[in-house]
């Protein structure tokens, strides 16, 4: 085993078996576009992003694989989501760490959200799907939230 192995080894084994990992997952990207129909164009037609769900300001697409979305809106920066089990008692943990949270938590349709920053000044969101996730039409409207 080469040096580089045993030093490396400890942390993988460390965050392998970590009981209580905080982040569940990479949500969504989000991405700014002027027109959600030249998004569209450009994300669903050109690249064959699968449309999953639409509002009257954003649009969550599909890829081939995985469950990350990638999120298109005439609101929003750009920003990466992170899912966790439940915002506030994340915060409590993130904050602890050294994290800071720059706004929230607030209520989504979903459940909630805060926007937090890192020791190192990254910023990102991170929610949570306390109340459901959408349900949408068979052209990927947004009819209402399944509650869990």
């Amino acid at each position: 085993m080469s040096s580089m192995q045993v030093a490396v080894y400890p942390m993988l084994q460390y965050n392998f078996f970590m009981k209580d990992i905080l982040f569940c997952d990479v949500d969504c990207i989000h991405l700014c576009v002027d027109d959600l129909d030249a998004g569209l164009d450009f994300y669903r037609d050109k690249l064959g992003l699968k449309l999953l769900w639409r509002t009257d300001v954003a649009c969550g697409l599909g890829a081939k694989d995985g469950s990350t979305e990638i999120v298109i809106s005439t609101e929003d920066m750009i920003m990466v989501d992170i899912k966790v089990g439940n915002v506030e008692e994340a915060l409590v943990r993130f904050v602890e760490s050294g994290g800071r949270v720059i706004d929230g938590p607030f209520n989504i349709d979903i459940g909630k959200c805060a926007v937090v920053a890192d020791p190192f000044e990254n910023k990102y969101c991170i929610l949570d799907t306390t109340n459901g996730t959408y349900d949408t039409s068979e052209d990927g409207l947004v009819s209402g939230v399944s509650k869990k």
